[in-house]
């Protein structure tokens, strides 16, 4: 319980100087968030969601007969704004969205695109991890974030538990279904040497590592890099190539290597967290988003910590 306060802390504590109060109304419809195609390919478009919704981002894939998006947002009034920039800038109607893993910057606009009449789909092992997570996330953020939260629990339709082909709007996509990493479990869609993966890969800001999956997230790095895409596309930041997935790699490398060279100990301490912490920090100041290594450290430390018992003990 400790450990969840000092998240919700953390989190609300930086998202105080995101924002304060609520857009006033005005007869002219004023976007928040922003939104373009990408000049790498221009069927393929970006919005990203203002600070206060943690700048996240949100894809789309224009295809012959309307319009596919990758995660819904966290916010309720982002995943309006960007179902209506998405359709205003295409010219088409968003027909399917697919929740790449479970956390509700991924998940929480699910409501207002089914709401549309728009089919919203993940895999069975995320779709199993959202109700806990909305729980969870709800009792932190939702007396803060209202009427800008979900009022039901989102509940995208199941796709299967094994890496599929979805088709939708003339298009035929490839959903790989993945192990953990960010989260539990996760979805990375492949199209036409696109790679969509979520919170997978960060660019500019820290990786949300509050599971403490990291051995299992270079795995699925690999993976990913096997799958020889020509253009990545993160959760947070600017698309680019395969070089996002080697850079996350190395980041996720040397917060470990950090945190070894730290001799890490049971109990956890949160002074020997707060070291971690600061020693990251020196190695990449440009990252933004240190909330989201502050949050996860612990569980970092404490499976380092883990990991060096273990191989004493043999």
């Amino acid at each position: 319980m400790k450990h969840l306060t000092l998240m919700t802390s953390l989190l609300l504590a930086i998202l105080t100087g995101c924002a304060t109060t609520a857009p006033s109304a005005s007869s002219e419809r004023r976007y928040e968030g922003s939104a373009h195609r990408l000049k790498e390919d221009p069927r393929v478009g970006v919005y990203t969601s203002k600070p206060w919704g943690f700048s996240t981002n949100s894809f789309w894939i224009e295809g012959p007969e309307g319009v596919v998006v990758m995660d819904t947002q966290f916010l309720t009034s982002a995943a309006r704004e960007l179902i209506e920039l998405a359709e205003r800038e295409t010219g088409k109607k968003v027909v399917l969205a697919v929740v790449l893993h479970a956390n509700p910057d991924k998940f929480n606009g699910t409501p207002v695109f089914q709401e549309r009449g728009i089919r919203v789909v993940t895999a069975r092992q995320v779709s199993e991890r959202i109700p806990s997570v909305f729980e969870l996330r709800t009792r932190w953020f939702k007396s803060r974030y209202a009427p800008d939260w979900p009022e039901v629990e989102p509940r995208p339709e199941v796709f299967g538990a094994e890496t599929t082909v979805l088709e939708a709007a003339g298009l035929k996509l490839k959903a790989h279904v993945l192990g953990p990493a960010c989260s539990d479990s996760q979805v990375v869609v492949e199209w036409e040497g696109h790679l969509f993966t979520g919170d997978m890969v960060a660019n500019g800001t820290h990786a949300w590592l509050e599971l403490g999956h990291q051995h299992e997230w270079i795995q699925r790095l690999d993976e990913l890099a096997r799958m020889n895409p020509r253009q990545v596309h993160p959760g947070r930041g600017e698309s680019a190539g395969p070089e996002l997935l080697t850079r996350q790699r190395a980041y996720l490398e040397k917060v470990i290597e950090l945190v070894r060279a730290l001799n890490p100990t049971l109990p956890v301490r949160d002074e020997a967290v707060a070291e971690a912490v600061q020693k990251v920090k020196a190695a990449y100041p440009e990252l933004s988003l240190e909330v989201f290594l502050r949050v996860g450290m612990p569980e970092v430390y404490r499976r380092e910590a883990e990991l060096r018992a273990n191989a004493a003990g043999h």
